[in-house]
């Protein structure tokens, strides 16, 4: 099991920290597994600097997709109306 550490933003992490915020969408540019653990790291945009605080999550189901790739959604669909994730509980 790996631990993966990311940037988060002051707003996001408050979300993440507190539990009410149960899952990340992200860049599909690094390599993450189920049971690695995410370390975000929050970090202000506007003093380009990281605050100092951090949350461990660990990872659950992870989906991968490319939006042009959904086969249920016209690319002009998901180009009008983008795209949601929705965290069940």
């Amino acid at each position: 099991m790996a631990i993966i550490k990311k940037k988060i933003w002051p707003e996001c992490f408050k979300a993440v920290a507190s539990g009410k915020k149960k899952f990340e969408l992200r860049l599909n540019d690094f390599e993450v597994n189920e049971g690695d653990t995410l370390l975000l790291e929050e970090y202000d945009p506007i003093k380009k600097e990281y605050t100092g605080r951090s949350a461990e999550k660990k990872v659950g189901y992870i989906l991968k997709f490319k939006p042009t790739e959904l086969l249920f959604y016209s690319k002009e669909d998901v180009e009008k109306n983008g795209l949601q994730i929705i965290s069940l509980e």
